[in-house]
């Protein structure tokens, strides 16, 4: 997985998040922080996306705390009415949901957005979540994975509980359903049974692609296992580039190609049209910051309060509370975080600013042509396949990578000039998903006629 690679094409999602992504957004007066839960607000983020040929879409959910997050399939399936190109991202929790539900839920988003949706996978939250569900408990990590792997393989399987051509529609015989090409899964498992089959035909990618979000080590193996993108979070290319090969490594023992996975980390761009208009625009908006709230929130990360020390403090890296003993959030989310601020010796200051712009993805701040730079030297040296796009407002921070960013990588050679395909799966280059049920049916069929033959 090392050497230059000259021919790859850069792949970008957006990342739905309130007035934007830095920590200060909403305080902007360019924002627009009343408008979270309108319907027109996010269509209009979805159409700069659109315009600027971006591969898809993304928002993020937990099923705790005070949010103000719609619910992702009735936001998307709005969405899908009002665009035609850009994928559909929904994420939703293997923990605390039921596979047939899921399932169900993205085969009618895929056929609504005529083959445009997918699923970032997740294994749910906090022990917040585990309240609002008649649940004495949130599992901890490896059980989370367990379930999460277990969930997939029975959504998949739902999914491919319809033939291709089961829908028939034969007025001659007054058959809609051919009843012989739909079937019951039976699945057995540790922690579902489903009978099945799913009572909506298969979707229009076969399977809505798979996306899964995290650094862990049981994450990076579910990836391997099952994701088709990956986001994730990385702050230098160096590291980026140690999870690119070793991701793509692991994917060999499950029968797949390096290509069958697109790994796109996060990246928060402010952009201007010199370095000095953008160190400026980052200006503003880190005098923005409620300093105490972010010292409370990044303190979680130690053993020690940072408001007892000096913003001009080296961050107390040696205080940092063990890797992995943060069971709720993004668990790798820490280990990122605190590595950057040891390896660039930051103090409290550069650290709660350089938190605000990205929460733990890579923030970069530069003119046009550097903003274009870092995009190439990842993308060539196989530190991404492409990005997940966290602007610092909307609509500005989107608005301007795409009518700027966008077209310098064009004249690259590094991006698109139109979309490829109809489906997210087409504009991703990814296959679309042979029924695996199709063989194990036939196969049962033909026993079955064997047996009855020799009876």
């Amino acid at each position: 997985m090392s050497g230059l690679q000259s021919d790859k094409k850069a792949h970008f999602n957006v990342f739905l998040r309130g007035a934007g992504h830095h920590s200060a957004a909403w305080k902007h007066p360019d924002s627009n922080p009343k408008e979270d839960l309108d319907l027109d607000y996010y269509a209009n983020i979805a159409r700069i996306a659109e315009r600027g040929l971006f591969d898809s879409l993304f928002t993020a959910d937990n099923y705790s705390g005070l949010g103000r997050r719609l619910e992702p399939f009735t936001l998307l399936s709005g969405l899908a009415a009002l665009t035609k190109h850009v994928g559909l991202i929904a994420t939703v929790s293997t923990t605390y949901n039921d596979p047939y539900h899921v399932a169900r839920k993205f085969a009618s988003l895929d056929h609504i957005s005529k083959g445009r949706a997918a699923w970032n996978i997740v294994t749910g939250h906090s022990q917040a979540d585990a309240g609002n569900f008649n649940r004495t408990e949130h599992p901890e990590v490896s059980k989370r994975y367990e379930i999460g792997d277990e969930f997939v393989e029975i959504t998949k399987q739902l999914w491919d509980s319809w033939e291709e051509d089961a829908l028939v529609y034969d007025r001659a015989n007054e058959m809609t359903i051919d009843s012989s090409k739909v079937y019951e899964i039976d699945f057995q498992g540790k922690y579902h049974s489903v009978k099945g089959p799913l009572n909506i035909p298969r979707p229009p990618q076969g399977h809505p692609v798979l996306v899964q979000a995290g650094s862990s080590d049981a994450g990076r193996e579910l990836a391997a296992k099952t994701a088709e993108v990956i986001f994730t979070a990385q702050q230098t290319l160096g590291a980026a580039q140690e999870f690119y090969t070793d991701v793509k490594s692991r994917l060999k023992k499950y029968g797949r190609k390096p290509d069958q996975l697109l790994i796109m980390p996060g990246l928060s761009p402010i952009v201007g049209d010199t370095e000095a208009e953008a160190r400026d625009i980052e200006e503003e908006f880190n005098s923005l910051l409620n300093t105490k709230q972010a010292l409370r929130r990044l303190s979680n990360y130690f053993t020690v309060d940072l408001s007892e020390y000096s913003l001009d403090d080296l961050v107390p890296v040696d205080k940092a509370k063990p890797y992995g003993t943060i069971t709720t959030g993004i668990t790798s989310r820490q280990e990122v975080v605190v590595d950057a601020a040891r390896r660039d010796q930051m103090t409290i200051r550069q650290f709660i600013a350089r938190s605000a712009a990205g929460h733990g993805h890579v923030s970069f701040t530069g003119s046009v042509l550097q903003t274009a730079d870092f995009i190439e030297k990842w993308i060539r040296e196989n530190g991404a396949d492409g990005f997940n796009i966290l602007p610092h407002i909307y609509f500005k921070g989107l608005e301007t990578f795409v009518d700027k960013i966008v077209p310098e990588l064009q004249n690259r050679g590094l991006f698109r000039t139109e979309y490829e395909g109809r489906t997210l799966r087409e504009n991703l280059g990814l296959a679309r998903p042979e029924n695996v049920n199709k063989a194990i049916w036939a196969l049962r069929k033909e026993n079955e006629k064997k047996q009855a033959q020799s009876g």
